[in-house]
């Protein structure tokens, strides 16, 4: 029997639908690469938790790191056999247990069921956005979200988060619920390993790139009507923007000016699926990362830009300075005055403060994988010395 579980559900569901990785996914097949050799799969199905054998758990792993054209067919059998093997599995060896995507933690059979096992919870943490900021999120969203952090106190043995202030938001959380903190680790989250760029830029112009889901909480809205006061500034010699990102919920406004305002028409370029050697050249050539978001956990896109050498400006917000410290432009995402002058500043070829921030950017060190494994194994050790 190996020592720990990883919960797959969420996982599975998504490749199942064929839908693309977002950032809470890419982090979950991190942890499959990682600890998949010494773990098996758990997914929850039918009302039951079914536990794949040895060898039924690394055909699943691999096929997640690497889906191919019967991923399902593979799935659907690979369940089928397990299922009624799993009707009655008390789970009762004290093993980790991962859930890295806050997969069934707003269901109340989830902590009932994992009460009568032996099982020790490790969750992974990215947010808590919707308790902070449920003006960003669907209707419902905060109350739910809460049922998931309530869970991770009440039932979690370890709590790895992607940032100090993440860590800290949850701290002040279970504070104002009376909750007894878990254990606790911070472990940073590595970029993608992206292709080299192609020597040859992707527009001839000067653009800037915005990369992540368009909703409200980043902000597209501020940049796309100062993009429309550049566009009738400048014409034709005005900066193009890249949006870089799969259309999300309640953006409506953003829709419409992407799909009605002619001002912007050629001069606000929309990738809604980009491949990472594109998303490499998209983003090797950009005078600039635009970051406007008004909440953020923790802000890959900015990893991921100055590990190219890419300049980034972006609101100021804690996550953002715990990783990069003082290498970006940070501006209020509400102050539009002055994200149009960096913006102007940034587009001139040899713009000074362009050239002192990619100076500035000398000693960064992107964050590893193997540095934030480092910390969750070294998390794990603790739970095993204390016995938790």
């Amino acid at each position: 029997m190996r020592e720990s579980l990883i919960d797959i559900t969420r996982l599975l569901d998504r490749t199942m639908q064929g839908r693309l990785p977002t950032g809470v996914d890419r982090v979950s097949l991190e942890y499959v690469r990682h600890f998949g050799g010494r773990a098996t799969a758990l997914l929850r199905f039918a009302g039951q938790w079914i536990e794949l054998s040895q060898r039924d758990s690394e055909r699943v792993f691999e096929a997640l790191l690497s889906p191919s054209e019967n991923f399902n067919q593979l799935i659907r059998w690979t369940v089928a056999r397990a299922l009624p093997m799993s009707i009655g599995q008390r789970f009762s060896a004290p093993r980790f247990l991962f859930n890295t995507g806050h997969s069934g933690l707003e269901q109340t059979h989830y902590v009932d069921r994992l009460q009568r096992t032996g099982l020790k919870p490790l969750y992974f943490l990215h947010d808590l956005i919707p308790i902070t900021h449920p003006e960003y999120c669907r209707p419902g969203e905060a109350g739910r979200h809460r049922v998931r952090m309530d869970t991770m106190l009440g039932t979690g043995h370890g709590v790895i988060a992607n940032s100090a202030a993440t860590l800290d938001e949850f701290a002040a959380y279970a504070k104002t619920s009376g909750a007894s903190m878990p254990a606790t680790a911070v472990a940073l989250l590595a970029p993608a390993q992206l292709p080299l760029p192609a020597v040859r830029k992707p527009l001839s112009a000067p653009y800037f790139v915005v990369l992540g889901t368009i909703e409200s909480r980043k902000n597209h809205w501020l940049l796309l009507q100062l993009w429309r006061q550049i566009v009738e500034r400048m014409g034709v010699a005005a900066p193009r923007l890249v949006i870089i990102g799969q259309r999300g919920w309640e953006c409506e406004n953003v829709v419409d000016m992407l799909e009605r305002c002619e001002t912007l028409k050629g001069f606000v370029i929309e990738q809604p699926a980009c491949s990472d050697a594109e998303l490499s050249s998209w983003l090797h050539h950009a005078q600039a990362l635009l970051f406007p978001s008004f909440a953020e956990g923790y802000g890959m896109p900015l990893v991921e830009a100055l590990a190219l050498g890419v300049p980034v400006i972006a609101s100021d917000l804690p996550a953002f300075r715990e990783i990069a410290g003082d290498i970006p432009e940070y501006v209020d995402p509400l102050d539009g005055k002055r994200w149009g002058q960096l913006v102007a500043e940034y587009a001139q070829a040899e713009s000074p403060m362009r050239l002192q921030q990619r100076q500035r950017m000398a000693g960064f060190e992107a964050p590893t994988w193997g540095a934030h494994f480092e910390q969750v194994e070294a998390l794990m050790e603790r739970l095993r010395v204390t016995g938790r």
